[in-house]
């Protein structure tokens, strides 16, 4: 399973509460593009339309080797696939106040294309601060007690 995109960013700056996988919609020059690194998940977010997931905000450069693709946006709205039971209860439950869906990484899981996302709610500066102060003194700890 490799990792084609990672969205590090998210995890420090949203608590995560629950994951999730799915699979995305893609032409065929995008997966092609993702498999050779053109996924950017910067700044992506997951929403709800009419009883379908969709992420936005997810950049796919145009595939170098496809030649000149005529009104291709590479950061058009893509279709998140999941069972109608899955959508419904991140229906219910992104209706709580403070709660969004984060897209984390995509990765491939035989063929296909997945997206790995979380329910999350987000950080305040003074919580990243405490996070990051635990993650340096559990660093030091284990450099002490390794030498």
């Amino acid at each position: 399973m490799p990792n084609f995109a990672e969205n590090r960013k998210a995890r420090h700056d949203y608590e995560t509460l629950e994951t999730f996988d799915g699979g995305l919609q893609l032409l065929g020059h995008e997966v092609k593009s993702v498999r050779a690194g053109g996924a950017k998940l910067t700044g992506a977010y997951l929403h709800l339309n009419r009883g379908e997931l969709w992420v936005s905000g997810m950049r796919i450069s145009p595939y170098a080797k496809a030649g000149k693709l005529a009104n291709y946006d590479p950061e058009r709205n893509r279709k998140v696939l999941m069972t109608r039971a899955e959508i419904n209860a991140l229906l219910g439950k992104t209706q709580q106040k403070g709660l969004t869906l984060v897209p984390f990484s995509l990765y491939s899981r035989g063929r296909h294309i997945k997206l790995s996302f979380g329910l999350c709610r987000g950080r305040k500066a003074y919580d990243k601060r405490e996070k990051l102060k635990k993650k340096d003194i559990d660093r030091d700890m284990r450099k002490e007690s390794g030498i």
